[in-house]
């Protein structure tokens, strides 16, 4: 029997699996799978959501001014060309939908973020995918790749699963080197976590086909509610808001993430815990031979010695309540993603860990 069909490589794509949240019969849960804040959200943040509780019949704000506001006065840029979408993930979304499609190529690196790939694919578009250098990105690899065809270009900016950075004069060279009409993608989910790192703003500010992202959900822990942002030239924010749904963010997340912007104190405090104790736990397994990447992010990509091992290791930290995440799709199945909790999680995480290398025969 004939039935509707979807559009050519749609069945392609593999669904999208976030990390565990629980373990059937094991209480005390450690959840280190989702790059989560531990802290939660600001106080700031919570208050405002339930001020905005009696308002839930109201269709949210369409322009998401005051939001866009708190921004651009947080990061100095201009109010006009920034644009919020539910989630960093929907403005990817849109950015696929605007400016690839059959017959284009996107291009991504060898571990870059899922998403690109995900709805690169269900815009249609050729997914051109490149090596990088021991889990950073390679430059020339990406300039090599580029052909007539190329449509964009995505770099995560600290990396996800990798936790790596990217210099500046590395992205410069990139730009310089790419042509103009090829649309180029910083994303900057976790640069939150980089004293001094902009998310790419200055460049943004110096070239027509650059757009920066953002996100709400990392260091202010605002992921259960999808906030995410995007700065760019005015040409490409307005492609992005034609096919942006008019309410695309809801009346809480527009509240919370107005007052979590501007809770400078939240962020300062956050980023000085996390960055202390991501320098214990990397070096606390690295003592245990577990191997990591200087990070940027909230989490380390812990390395062991074989897919087995990883995998190993891994349902031994489940069945003791702590939850990391497996990134073989990624093209790492020998790693661990761990995301920083406390210096007490991390002391239970090392711990874990050390006792399965002592069992392992």
């Amino acid at each position: 029997m004939t039935q509707p069909q979807p559009q050519p490589g749609i069945l392609d794509i593999q669904l999208y699996v976030g990390g565990k949240s629980s373990v059937q019969g094991v209480p005390d849960i450690l959840k280190l799978s989702s790059n989560e804040n531990p802290n939660g959200p600001p106080a700031s943040a919570q208050q405002a959501l339930a001020e905005v509780a009696s308002m839930l019949h109201r269709y949210p704000s369409s322009d998401h001014s005051g939001l866009r506001a708190a921004l651009a006065e947080l990061h100095g840029l201009d109010a006009q060309r920034i644009i919020c979408g539910c989630g960093s993930d929907e403005l990817i979304s849109f950015l696929c939908q605007a400016y690839s499609g059959p017959e284009v190529e996107v291009i991504h690196t060898e571990h870059g973020f899922l998403m690109y790939r995900l709805y690169a694919m269900a815009a249609g578009a050729r997914l051109v995918r490149v090596p990088e250098k021991e889990r950073h990105v390679d430059v020339q690899a990406i300039l090599a790749a580029i052909t007539p065809r190329t449509g964009m270009i995505f770099i995560a900016n600290p990396g996800n699963p990798t936790g790596t950075n990217i210099s500046d004069a590395d992205i410069a060279e990139l730009i310089a080197k790419t042509p103009k009409s090829v649309v180029i993608v910083l994303d900057g989910a976790y640069a939150d976590y980089v004293e001094g790192w902009d998310g790419g703003a200055r460049f943004v500010e110096a070239h027509d086909n650059v757009i920066m992202l953002r996100t709400l959900s990392k260091m202010y822990g605002l992921g259960g509610l999808r906030v995410g942002w995007g700065y760019g030239p005015q040409h490409i924010i307005d492609v992005l808001n034609r096919v942006r749904g008019p309410f695309n963010i809801s009346v809480p997340a527009l509240a919370a993430g107005e007052a979590a912007v501007r809770d400078h104190e939240f962020v300062i405090q956050h980023r000085a815990q996390n960055n202390a104790a991501r320098a214990y736990l990397a070096k606390e397994l690295a003592a245990l031979g577990v191997a990591s990447d200087k990070s940027d992010a909230n989490f380390i990509l812990a390395r062991f010695s074989d897919q087995a091992q990883a995998e190993a290791c891994d349902d031994y930290l489940q069945n003791l309540g702590i939850l990391v995440r497996r990134v073989g799709s990624y093209g790492l199945p020998q790693c661990l993603r761990i995301t920083v909790p406390d210096i007490a999680g991390c002391a239970r995480v090392v711990q874990a860990v050390q006792s399965f290398l002592e069992k392992k025969p």
